[in-house]
């Protein structure tokens, strides 16, 4: 069970991973200890899995960043993931309920990267739909 402290301790850890423990605890009105051992805690039992950055694909050149949905055969969802999960394009794979099977961002460099890829994705076995999306702007 989380308790109410971690999930502000986990929100302020997920604006910025780099927030020294001090400052965080001077927020949450307890010890530098108490947070990293509160920290190293969720870590241990797998709240935290890791840490990471968020880029702005654009100002690495990528000017079209993509949500692609796609549905599969049942018998080629495995195959069909294991396949998209080594494509450079691909920065994230989501398996998913709703509308589609599996969810894929993509990075392109230009919207013509973006219609060959999808055109590469109707070729591989199993896949039976691709919908692409181009994501205009992250919000939040």
């Amino acid at each position: 069970m989380v308790r109410i402290s971690d999930l502000r301790l986990i929100e302020i850890l997920r604006e910025n991973a780099r927030t020294p423990f001090i400052r965080i605890a001077k927020e949450l009105g307890v010890s530098e200890a108490a947070i990293r051992k509160r920290v190293k805690t969720l870590e241990k039992r797998g709240v935290i899995k890791k840490y990471t950055v968020e880029v702005d694909p654009r100002r690495l050149g990528f000017e079209v960043n993509a949500l692609i949905g796609l549905d599969a055969k049942p018998e080629n969802y495995l195959q069909v993931i294991e396949k998209i999960k080594g494509m450079n394009e691909v920065t994230s794979v989501y398996v998913a309920s709703g509308d589609h099977m599996i969810l894929l961002e993509c990075w392109f460099k230009n919207s013509n990267e973006l219609v060959y890829f999808c055109k590469k994705l109707e070729e591989i076995r199993g896949i039976i739909r691709v919908c692409p999306a181009i994501i205009l702007e992250k919000v939040k």
